[in-house]
């Protein structure tokens, strides 16, 4: 069973890799005046640390890891059951 964990984090990884490539090569063919929004989280432990270029990138970074932090919790709890 760990074998084909492992397994798929791999290939979950190449997918992404993949994904991220062909975002990047598709951006490159895109109209030159297109305006570029974004943000991020960092998570240090239970403390979410969030930057944003603008309010509606922010609020929609506070959603995700508001649902990342849930999503956390009860993977950890279950755990340690």
């Amino acid at each position: 069973m760990r074998e084909g964990l492992i397994s798929a984090g791999f290939i979950l990884v190449f997918i992404g890799m993949i994904l991220i490539i062909a975002g990047t090569m598709s951006g490159m063919f895109r109209s030159k005046d297109t305006e570029v929004r974004g943000g991020g989280v960092v998570l240090i432990g239970p403390i979410p640390i969030i930057f944003g270029t603008d309010s509606e990138s922010v609020k929609t970074i506070i959603i995700l890891a508001i649902v990342l932090i849930i999503a956390a919790y009860l993977f950890f709890s279950r755990l340690a059951r």
